[in-house]
């Protein structure tokens, strides 16, 4: 999937909508789903992430940059359906400094 950040979409509203559209027409839901996100390499920061994971069931992957200074964390979740891939994404921006892929 692109960069969750999609200037064409000035309104969060539209594009959590068209983002919708787009997880119906190519997800077989409920399955396996690959989150990406890249963040400052900061243990609290993947903590912060993995808090909006709770209870749910997943397998994490990190991997640190050349330079160390930035951590793509990989989580493949379970997930019902393309709202909660969405509730899951709302709920990571709110994370300061965390770039959605």
């Amino acid at each position: 999937m692109a960069d969750i950040i999609d200037s064409n979409h000035a309104n969060p509203e539209e594009f959590y909508k068209s983002l919708k559209e787009k997880l119906e027409e190519q997800h077989n839901f409920p399955e396996e789903y690959l989150f990406k996100f890249i963040v400052t390499s900061d243990s609290e920061k993947i903590t912060e992430i993995l808090r909006v994971f709770d209870n749910l069931k997943y397998t994490l992957s990190n991997k640190e940059s050349s330079t160390g200074k930035y951590t793509s964390v990989s989580i493949d979740c379970f997930v019902l359906d393309a709202d909660q891939v969405i509730s899951i994404y709302k709920k990571v921006a709110t994370i300061e400094g965390v770039m959605m892929l």
